[in-house]
């Protein structure tokens, strides 16, 4: 056989007979649709003029559909462009708001309509710590120099059980060894297990060690209720938006409200009161739903531990999480309950064709794409008044009744 030879003199395989009848085609077909268009190949009896004319149309009529999804796609487009532009213009006005008239003067403008109502819409990012930490306050009076305090004396602690030391600081005299290592254990263990998909609190994460310091000078600040799975979240999130000390103060005085106190000090009488005042609404607001979980003993304490634990930080996505908190901080522990019940209410019709098995499942692991304007728009129709009572009257009226008749707390389901 003889060799072709290029322009350059080397040897080269000869144009395999496809390449050949590529280069005799009038023109390249864009698409396998183009190919209708195509006369058949010579060894072929040609297309009958009517064929070639319905292939024509068919062709035409792909190309007509072809460009309506291209119009379409680029309006779909030119719309999400418009709808995010309308949402940073939205947000850039936000934060001017909140940086030039509400926080200056905070005293007097937090609990007015106006700031209301755009707190309500979710705080910009950029000014929500600085919000949040005057919003939950610092009645305990922590102070900077406290939690470098705390911190040294965690670390210091860390260091002894690293050593096997069993030396006891005199705070800590009520508290053994063997508490304070499983203590430390666990919130290492935790760490790990926070915000996994971020990696940003995983070992060797830029947020791991700022994170490590909040939950272990909260050990040393107050030994008496040490660790509590589900702290690591809600110091994660306050790690998001804050300084570390300032985080650190924040996360103190939110774990030192009423009902964080309860849950993490496993305060069972009080926690069972919680969820009867949590029920008492439940049925005012969804009363198909309430006597569907009643019927198959689908009680509170299943769904709404967790959710309470981590105030929703762990059970919903991050960027609403975070809204939720926004309101949390402002309303107080009231609007945990009503986003429980905004929750229920927006997935009513699905959870009353649920058996217990399926109903527990889905509420303990809610979808991941929960959209904030349906959760928000669902909550807002939740009326947190049974009675012409409001929830701190119904929490304190169970409460009363609950001292009254000295009742028994029954261990509760975890």
């Amino acid at each position: 056989m003889f060799e072709y030879e290029d322009k350059a003199g080397r040897p080269s395989r000869p144009p395999s007979p496809k390449q050949n009848v590529r280069k005799n085609l009038d023109f390249e077909p864009l698409s396998t649709t183009a190919l209708i268009l195509e006369d058949r190949p010579a060894n072929l009896p040609a297309k009958p003029a009517e064929e070639a004319q319905k292939h024509r149309q068919q062709y035409e009529e792909m190309v007509v559909q072809a460009k309506k999804r291209e119009l379409k796609e680029a309006q779909r487009r030119k719309k999400q462009l418009e709808e995010r532009c309308k949402v940073e213009e939205s947000i850039g006005n936000a934060v001017l708001t909140w940086n030039n008239e509400i926080l200056p003067n905070w005293e007097t403008m937090w609990c007015s309509k106006k700031v209301r109502d755009l707190w309500w819409q979710g705080i910009p990012p950029s000014v929500r710590g600085k919000v949040w930490s005057l919003a939950i306050g610092n009645e305990l009076n922590i102070t900077h120099e406290l939690f470098d305090i705390c911190l040294a004396r965690a670390k210091e602690r860390w260091r002894s059980l690293s050593t096997g030391g069993s030396e006891v600081e005199n705070e800590d005299a009520g508290f053994s060894a063997a508490d304070r290592e499983a203590s430390l254990e666990l919130i290492k263990l935790d760490i790990s297990r926070t915000f996994p998909n971020l990696c940003i609190f995983q070992q060797g994460g830029p947020y791991h060690d700022m994170l490590h310091s909040i939950l272990g000078a909260y050990t040393c600040y107050r030994p008496d209720v040490g660790y509590v799975q589900g702290m690591s979240f809600i110091a994660a999130v306050l790690i998001l938006n804050l300084d570390t000390a300032d985080a650190f103060i924040a996360f103190s005085n939110l774990l030192n409200k009423p009902c964080q106190m309860a849950f993490f000090r496993v305060d069972h009488g009080l926690m069972l009161t919680y969820f009867a005042a949590f029920e008492v609404f439940f049925e005012e607001n969804l009363p198909k739903l309430f006597a569907h979980f009643k019927k198959n003993n689908l009680t509170a304490d299943i769904y709404l531990i967790d959710w309470i634990f981590t105030l929703y930080s762990k059970s919903l996505p991050l960027d609403l999480a975070c809204r939720i908190w926004d309101v949390f901080c402002r309303d107080g522990e009231e609007f945990l309950f009503r986003t429980a019940l905004g929750i229920l209410k927006l997935f009513e019709d699905i959870l009353t064709r649920m058996d217990f098995i399926h109903s527990a499942q889905f509420l303990t692991r809610l979808p991941e794409d929960l959209p904030a304007d349906e959760v928000f728009a669902a909550i807002s129709t939740v009326q947190m008044q049974s009675r012409n009572k409001k929830w701190a009257q119904v929490l304190s009226a169970l409460q009363k009744d609950s001292r009254d008749m000295e009742k028994g707390s029954p261990s509760l389901r975890h």
